[in-house]
């Protein structure tokens, strides 16, 4: 009975809990990196206070524009770098969490593959 109650909890409420963990850490992931927040502002001024409106001659409005400009492309391409990483990083997160539910699965039958290999004469 107590190895029937031990594969109870592994495949039932262990398993939940452990998928239930590696969801929650794929989700801080996600919040870590802000993709969807950062493909939202991809082309805002970057780190640009003083954006508004400028009064003044051509020139000075011509160079108020190419501040703003320089900023947006600086900005969008920083996003851009920020948005692949995160995807890159999210990406390896999820190829781990398959492999650690893989794992978490097919680990009680670790003893069962270890005899059958000895058996066949492998592990000697």
């Amino acid at each position: 009975m107590f190895l029937v109650g031990i594969f109870q909890w592994w495949y039932g409420t262990g398993f939940y809990k452990h998928v239930r963990q590696v969801y929650v850490g794929l989700l801080k992931t996600v919040d870590f990196f802000s993709i969807g927040l950062l493909l939202k502002t991809l082309f805002n001024p970057f780190r640009q206070i003083s954006a508004g409106v400028v009064q003044g001659g051509l020139p000075e409005q011509f160079r108020a524009f190419l501040d703003r400009s320089f900023s947006r492309m600086f900005g969008a391409f920083l996003r851009t770098i920020l948005i692949a990483v995160g995807l890159v990083c999210l990406l390896v997160r999820l190829l781990w969490s398959v492999l650690i539910i893989a794992a978490w699965l097919l680990l009680p039958l670790a003893p069962l593959i270890g005899i059958i290999f000895w058996q066949m004469g492998v592990a000697s």
